[in-house]
């Protein structure tokens, strides 16, 4: 099974991945642990994930 490397837009580290990669997966960057959303897939591209909100019924 081949790696695919993709780099973290937040310090430019190379995040691996290995198998099947998803649009919208989320992952974490192994060098300065933010959180990443996989937008293309051909190559793999990272953006940072959006944080979650709570709107409270509003």
């Amino acid at each position: 099974m081949s790696t695919q490397v993709a780099t973290c837009p937040e310090c430019a580290a190379d995040v691996p991945f290995e198998g099947d990669v998803l649009l919208h997966e989320i992952v974490q960057c192994p060098e300065c642990g933010v959180e990443l959303e996989v937008v293309g897939l051909d190559p793999i591209a990272l953006d940072l994930a959006p944080e979650v909100e709570e709107d409270w019924g509003e």
